[in-house]
């Protein structure tokens, strides 16, 4: 599921699928944290999963405003016609 969602950040060009396979990156290694806490009988890697969430989610709001302001301002969500840092 890793391998996917970095597939999907390195062809896509879309920003919201570059966005959702972050997340897709992110989901598996919290499902990976809580099958070696599972498999070792630790709650601690089920509470490194609860902070990851917590981050993922602000994460989520901050990226999605971004994204909102973006395409505000250009009218597209490509990453490619997208120079707003440029000089």
């Amino acid at each position: 599921m890793f391998i996917v969602g970095v597939a999907g950040v390195l062809t896509r060009r879309n920003a919201i699928v570059v966005f959702m396979s972050v997340e897709l990156m992110l989901n598996s290694a919290n499902l990976t944290l809580i099958t070696f806490s599972s498999f070792m009988g630790n709650p601690v890697g089920q509470l490194f999963v609860f902070f990851v969430m917590t981050v993922a989610a602000a994460e989520a709001a901050v990226g999605l405003a971004i994204i909102i302001a973006l395409f505000r301002n250009k009218q597209t969500v490509n990453i490619d016609e997208i120079n707003i840092l440029k000089w």
